[in-house]
């Protein structure tokens, strides 16, 4: 698992990138509407959230649209269930050498 998705997901306002696509794919000006910051922060925070594979963007014309890539998103869900096993509690491992 990279450590960039980690990165990613560190930050609040990328974390509310995402909620936000989980609605449906929308474009940067209506994601940037959403958030009192200069456009150049807003592209860093998508930067950041594509380097990581958690978003997929497609242009058409002028603008850009942004989607949620799932199925990265899916592999970070089932990574935490198994570190933290399904009862919420840390999955007891033995030390091996």
């Amino acid at each position: 698992m990279s450590n960039d998705i980690f990165k990613a997901l560190a930050d609040p306002t990328r974390r509310e990138i995402l909620r936000l696509l989980g609605q449906g794919e929308q474009s940067a000006g209506e994601l940037a509407e959403r958030f009192d910051m200069t456009k150049p922060s807003m592209s860093h925070h998508f930067s950041v959230l594509k380097q990581a594979d958690l978003i997929r963007s497609r242009r058409d014309g002028q603008q850009i649209f942004y989607s949620l890539n799932t199925t990265v998103l899916e592999d970070v869900l089932t990574w935490l269930w198994d570190v933290f096993g399904c009862d919420g509690e840390p999955v007891k491992r033995s030390k091996s050498s």
